[in-house]
C-alpha cells in the first residue's frame, strides 16, 4: 500500500486521500448545483446520479448481463434483481400516480410517467436495442457506469450510441408520420383500475421469475457446487469502537453487493425521483448532446415532431444551456461509479488491444442508440420506468429486448 508522510511524520494512506479528494469535489459540485436558480432540481439529480452509479457499480447490476447470461449461461442472478426492483417500483409508482390521477377510468394518464405509444415501433426498437446491448457489451446505463470504472470500450460504445441517436433523430419524422403517430398509448389502470393493473403486473413478474428459475435449473442440471470449508472464527466480546464501526461502513463500500440489493436501490431511487420530477431516463439527454455536437459542426438544425407528452426520454434538440437536470443525472452516474470503483480499489484504465473490439462496441452502440431513440428509452426509461408506470409499452419493449438479446447472443457466438 502506498503511503506518504504528513508534516507530523505519521503515515498517510494515499488511497484514502484520493477518495477524500473525490468526495470533496463531488460535494463542492453539489453545492454549486444549488446555486443554479433556473435549475432548482439540479442538485437532486446530481445526488440521484451519484447514488445510482454507486449502486450499479457495487452490485454489478447490468441489464445486459441479465439478458445475455440468461441465454448464454442460464444464469438469472441479475434478472432476479431486476424483477424485484420492478415489483417494488410498481407499488411505489401506483402510490404516486394515484395521488395525481385518483380515478384512472377517465383515461388521462399521468403526464410525467413513461406511458408511450405501443405498436410496431416498440417491437422494432426493443429488438434493435437488445441486439445492440449484447454486441456492444453493455446497455446505455451499463456503459455509463463502466465508463466510470475505466473501460475505454464503454466510451466507444457510448460514441456509437450517439451516432445511432443522430441517425434516429434524422429519421424520426418519418417514423412519427407513418407509424408512431397512429399507435395508441395503453395505460393499464384506465381499463383495469390501479389494483387490477398492479395484480396483472405482479402476475407477469412472477411468471417471468418462474421461467427464469426453470431455465437456471435446466442449465445447471447435474452441476454440484463444491463445498468450501471455512475455519471457524472465535468471536470475542462485542465492541463498539469507532474503528470497528468504520470497518463495517468500509466493508459496505468495498465488498460486492447482491444484484437483489442493486434492484432495490434502483427502485427506491426511481420512486424518489418520480415523487418530485419524473422516472429515471437518460436517452433524452444523450440525444440532446448528439444534436448539440451536430449543430456545432454546421449540420442542419432538426425539428422533431410529436415529442410533446412522450415522457422523460423524449428526444430533445440542441438549445439553451448545457447544464440541465439530465446532464447532472448522466454525469452523476459516471462520477458515482468512478468514486465507488476507486474506493473499492477496482478502478483501472482498461484499454483493449484488439481493434476489432472497438469496432464491435461502436457497431453495437449504433444499433443500440437507434433502438433507444425509436423506443423513447433504454433499459431504464423504456423498460425499468415504463413497466412500473403500468404502461403496456414497457412489456412490449421487454419482449423486443428479449428477442434482440437472443439474436445478439447468436451473433457473438458466431463472431466472438
Amino acid at each position: 500500500m502506498l503511503k506518504i508522510s504528513n508534516l507530523g511524520g505519521s503515515p498517510v494512506n494515499k488511497h484514502a486521500l484520493v477518495v477524500t479528494g473525490m468526495l470533496v469535489v463531488l460535494v463542492v459540485l453539489l453545492f454549486l448545483t444549488f446555486l443554479l436558480d433556473d435549475l432548482p432540481g439540479a442538485g437532486i439529480f446530481w445526488i440521484v446520479g451519484i447514488a445510482f452509479g454507486i449502486a450499479v457499480q457495487r452490485s454489478r447490476f447490468c441489464f445486459t448481463s441479465a439478458f445475455r447470461d440468461f441465454f448464454l449461461l442460464g444464469q438469472t442472478k441479475t434478472l432476479k434483481g431486476i424483477l424485484l426492483g420492478l415489483a417494488i417500483c410498481s407499488v411505489g409508482f401506483v402510490m404516486i400516480m394515484s395521488t395525481t390521477v385518483p380515478d384512472p377510468g377517465f383515461g388521462f394518464p399521468p403526464s410525467d410517467a413513461n406511458i408511450l405509444p405501443v405498436g410496431l415501433s416498440t417491437i422494432v426498437a426493443g429488438v434493435l436495442f437488445g441486439v445492440g446491448l449484447v454486441v456492444a457489451g453493455g446497455c446505455v446505463s451499463g456503459s455509463l457506469y463502466r465508463m466510470g470504472e475505466g473501460y475505454l470500450t464503454s466510451w466507444t460504445a457510448m460514441f456509437g450510441v450517439m451516432i445511432g441517436l443522430f441517425f434516429l433523430n434524422n429519421s424520426w419524422n418519418w417514423w412519427w408520420d407513418n407509424i408512431i403517430s397512429h399507435e395508441p398509448k395503453i395505460w393499464l389502470p384506465s381499463e383495469l383500475t390501479y389494483v387490477g393493473a398492479l395484480v396483472v403486473t405482479g402476475a407477469l413478474l412472477l411468471l417471468v421469475l418462474y421461467f427464469a428459475v426453470w431455465r437456471e435449473r435446466k442449465a445447471t442440471a447435474g452441476f454440484v457446487m463444491p463445498s468450501i470449508k471455512r475455519r471457524a472464527q472465535e468471536l470475542g466480546p462485542p465492541t463498539t469502537s469507532f474503528a470497528e464501526i468504520f470497518g463495517y461502513v468500509k466493508t459496505i463500500f468495498t465488498k460486492e453487493w447482491s444484484p437483489l440489493v442493486g434492484g432495490i436501490m434502483l427502485a427506491v431511487l426511481n420512486i424518489l425521483l418520480f415523487i418530485r420530477f419524473h422516472p429515471l431516463g437518460v436517452v433524452g439527454e444523450i440525444s440532446r448532446w448528439t444534436t448539440s455536437f451536430a449543430d456545432s459542426v454546421g449540420l442542419p438544425e432538426l425539428s422533431l415532431r410529436g415529442m410533446e407528452g412522450l415522457g422523460a426520454c423524449a428526444m430533445t434538440v440542441a438549445g439553451g444551456s448545457w447544464f440541465t437536470d439530465g446532464f447532472f443525472l448522466v454525469c452523476g452516474i459516471v462520477a458515482g461509479s468512478a468514486l465507488s470503483a476507486v474506493g473499492a480499489r477496482e478502478f483501472k484504465l482498461r484499454i483493449s488491444k484488439s481493434p476489432r473490439r472497438y469496432l464491435q462496441t461502436i457497431a453495437g452502440g449504433v444499433v443500440m442508440g437507434y433502438g433507444a431513440g425509436l423506443g423513447l428509452g433504454c433499459t431504464l426509461g423504456g423498460f425499468f420506468s415504463a413497466i412500473p408506470s403500468l404502461a403496456l409499452n414497457g412489456w412490449v419493449y421487454a419482449v423486443g429486448l428479449t428477442v434482440g438479446a437472443f439474436i445478439g447472443v447468436q451473433i457473438i457466438k458466431r463472431f466472438p
